[in-house]
């Protein structure tokens, strides 16, 4: 068995079976992890690598170690050293980022809210449409709305959503992470043209 820790730019753990021997490595943010967690990894590991259930108790204490305050902004703080964001440009051929959160941030924010880097995706995904990355403080959009067919509110309320998570971070509630608590799905609905713009994605 050989066990080492590895720098991830995230927390990552991974297991092989290699003839007839394990390859495991942790992330380095691990080390010094307590045992309990320690044990729950191993369990995870295993129970991934025989395709067996993972046992709720131990997922559970192992993502509440994840969600702690201390991991979190430990984890936060590798991905900015390591990891690189390919950050383009926020002005596409149709719409400039730029504007749209200009405009967004008086309508809705008072114009308070502390402008991230804004940028359209390298490719035009359709699996993710936006995300917000609070390790590099950037709002991305996916360039598949960049295009003249796509009304402007569209491109509005994907930025508006993105821009809800960047005021209401991830929280958690027990051992589960709640991406979207009751304030951001209450201020959400203030976006006028919300019902139209999701249903413009359903179709997309």
């Amino acid at each position: 068995m050989h066990i080492r820790f590895y720098s991830f730019v995230s927390i990552n753990n991974t297991i092989r079976l290699r003839q007839a021997e394990l390859h495991i490595r942790l992330s380095d943010l691990l080390e010094g992890a307590p045992e309990p967690v320690l044990h729950a990894i191993a369990h995870i590991l295993l129970a991934k690598l025989y395709r067996r259930p993972v046992d709720r108790a131990q997922s559970a204490r192992y993502r509440r170690y994840l969600a702690s305050h201390d991991i979190t902004a430990k984890a936060r703080l590798i991905r900015q050293m390591r990891g690189r964001k390919h950050i383009h440009s926020a002005r596409g051929h149709y719409f400039d980022l730029d504007q749209l959160f200009e405009d967004l941030n008086h309508r809705f924010f008072h114009g308070l809210m502390g402008r991230p880097q804004l940028t359209w995706s390298r490719d035009h995904a359709r699996n993710r449409l936006g995300h917000y990355d609070p390790a590099h403080n950037t709002i991305v959009i996916s360039r598949i709305f960049d295009h003249p067919r796509v009304p402007r509110y569209v491109v509005e309320y994907i930025l508006f959503h993105e821009m809800l998570h960047l005021k209401h971070p991830v929280k958690l509630r027990g051992s589960r992470r709640c991406v979207h608590s009751r304030e951001f799905l209450a201020e959400e609905k203030m976006f006028p043209e919300l019902e139209t713009a999701q249903k413009f994605l359903r179709i997309l």
